[in-house]
């Protein structure tokens, strides 16, 4: 069990909103079987990145920006990408967390070496294709491990890459945020890079926030995947702010709490469901949902502990529900 992995008390039941209906399934059918061709095809062509001196060996990242685009609309999501275009050099992106999508969302910004869990190498396909792909592979599960993870971090940056990170340490349910850990923006300062903060909200096509897509709690990836499939109308908002140097910053705290100021509340104030209200910063837990979170039948309860929700460490991508102690940055 690791001492800095935070969690989120958003579950399935109490914040995501359920979709379609019989009608939706052939729909649904379609969109999944599109996704696997193109997870199929980018594994297929993962290896003609060794053949790439340019590349490094990894897949050049303007195929990785078109396949991420196309996966993420294959599911049936419009994206929309607006804001400050991301520069060349070592930048550590960061944003805010709520779905699976986000991966290839941020991927589609700009292609990025993205933090997982070690023993995500192992898995069949997946851990090849997250090789391929340029992913730092941590150990999550050991707080001992954190100083080396930054050095990491910072190595990659100092060598003129993106790196990717979820600095919420956790998904939410869009309606409701956490804040951003303060540990990984030691990288940037260490390294001398940029930070810029990326905002990802989700809505119906007819412009309220949407919670479809989260993936938190005890939700498995198939009933999200199904979720989202059958789901009319969803658009991926993409946002990327201004990039923020480190150097006006004296430590991380200030960092972070500068990203997380636009990430996850924005330029003007307003929350991810632009109500104003937001649970970004909250030291206890305390989940300040939108009270279209809680459904008919289970009105919401401020601060009300649930399960945990669906933990992914130091901007680590994974599924993981357990008991956690307090976190440490």
């Amino acid at each position: 069990m690791s001492a800095w992995l935070p969690s989120a008390p958003c579950t399935p039941r109490a914040c995501v909103e359920e979709t379609g209906s019989a009608n939706a399934v052939p729909r649904a059918v379609l969109r999944l079987t599109a996704v696997v061709l193109l997870v199929l095809t980018g594994v297929l062509l993962s290896p003609l990145g060794r053949g790439c001196p340019r590349s490094r060996g990894r897949i050049p990242a303007g195929a990785v920006r078109r396949w991420s685009r196309a996966v993420v609309r294959a599911a049936g999501v419009r994206v929309l990408t607006t804001g400050t275009a991301a520069p060349a050099g070592g930048l550590l992106l960061v944003a805010n967390h709520i779905s699976w999508l986000d991966v290839p969302l941020l991927a589609a910004v700009r292609p990025a070496r993205m933090l997982a869990k070690a023993e995500m190498r192992r898995w069949p396909v997946a851990g090849a294709l997250a090789a391929r792909g340029g992913v730092l592979f941590i150990d999550r599960d050991r707080l001992r491990a954190l100083p080396g993870t930054v050095d990491r971090i910072a190595g990659a940056l100092r060598a003129g890459q993106a790196v990717a990170v979820f600095p919420e340490g956790s998904t939410w349910c869009g309606r409701a945020q956490g804040h951003f850990r303060r540990a990984v923006f030691q990288a940037a300062l260490d390294a001398r890079v940029p930070v810029q903060p990326v905002r990802i909200r989700y809505r119906c096509a007819g412009g309220a926030a949407s919670t479809t897509p989260a993936f938190v709690g005890d939700d498995s990836l198939l009933a999200s995947l199904w979720r989202v499939a059958t789901a009319r109308g969803l658009v991926a908002e993409v946002e990327a702010g201004e990039v923020i140097a480190p150097q006006d910053h004296p430590d991380r705290a200030s960092l972070a709490a500068a990203a997380g100021a636009w990430a996850l509340v924005g330029p003007a104030g307003a929350s991810q469901d632009g109500s104003g209200a937001s649970g970004a910063g909250r030291a206890d837990g305390a989940h300040d949902r939108h009270p279209a979170c809680a459904p008919a039948d289970e009105p919401h309860t401020p601060g009300r502990r649930r399960r945990p929700g669906r933990r992914v460490g130091l901007g680590v991508a994974g599924p993981v529900v357990r008991p956690t102690r307090p976190p440490v940055a």
